[in-house]
């Protein structure tokens, strides 16, 4: 899935500082799972707890684990074409009232389909819940890449995935367990502000929330990550001689300004120490 805000292009950046030991993973914002991939790729095969508070997302990663042969069938159907007039039709299937009731399988072709095939790939709704992001125009979309979705499948036989919010989601940590957390960022400019991967909100009381998960789970023994934006209230809400604040560069991909989607600051923010990079230095 392409996703906005997604860590494929940091991810050199966070492999080192990931842990070098740990036991479960638990990824509570999980949008398109650039690192839980990663780790997957690079060995890990312990338990993963995975989550998102999009239900159509969570709905996709059961789909794509549980039926995937299914899937990929649907997803070859002549209906999935990219043209206009196509996707805005299939774009309205989530107005229908029966819409929470329809085959997953069909649920995940959609949301596939228009993540291939919308602008920039992004996913949004409106206040309703309703996907509302435009037609993007790509000329030869893939749009059923079937030896991705037997990978996806593979690597989410070991996984529980839940739809709640990071707060449930984290319930289960203990002592040795690493957490990544990858929350809608604080925005730094009126036109950076982009949080609506769900209906619900995710602003200043809900940052203050998750720090004082962040705090919670470091209490407890775990090892956390959290990939934010560098505003000067996030930097407060974790100063502490506990906590690790790095700063790193990375790409906006989506502004309304095409000047704005240049370099910008973010923060990896850590409670542990002992990194893959220390390690190998």
């Amino acid at each position: 899935m392409k996703w906005a805000g997604g860590k494929g292009q940091i991810l050199d950046k966070i492999d080192n500082v990931l842990p070098v030991h740990f036991k479960g993973y638990f990824e509570p914002f999980l949008g398109g799972g650039a690192v839980f991939f990663h780790l997957w790729r690079r060995g890990f095969r312990g338990k993963a707890f995975l989550s998102d508070l999009n239900e159509e997302l969570i709905v996709a990663y059961e789909t794509v684990r549980n039926s995937t042969e299914e899937l990929i069938a649907q997803l070859a159907d002549r209906i999935y074409k990219s043209d206009k007039e196509t996707f805005y039709a299939i774009r309205a299937w989530d107005r229908q009232p029966d819409w929470a009731q329809v085959d997953p399988v069909k649920r995940t072709a959609r949301m596939i389909y228009l993540n291939h095939t919308c602008f920039n790939g992004l996913y949004r709704v409106n206040r309703s819940g309703y996907f509302n992001v435009p037609f993007g125009g790509y000329r030869n979309p893939t749009i059923c890449d079937a030896a991705n979705l037997h990978a996806v499948n593979e690597s989410l036989k070991n996984a529980k995935l839940q739809y709640v919010d990071f707060t449930k989601a984290v319930q289960q940590a203990e002592r040795g367990d690493f957490i990544y957390l990858d929350p809608p960022y604080q925005p730094i400019s009126e036109t950076s502000s982009f949080t609506d991967y769900t209906t619900e909100p995710f602003g200043e009381e809900e940052q203050k929330l998750l720090a004082k998960v962040f705090r919670e789970l470091h209490e407890r023994g775990c090892s956390v990550l959290e990939s934010n934006s560098s505003h000067g209230s996030i930097l407060k809400l974790y100063r502490s001689r506990n906590f690790i604040i790095e700063f790193i560069k990375a790409k906006r991909a989506i502004s309304c300004d095409p000047e704005g989607r240049g370099d910008i600051d973010e923060l990896l923010i850590r409670n542990y120490r002992d990194t893959r990079q220390q390690r190998l230095t």
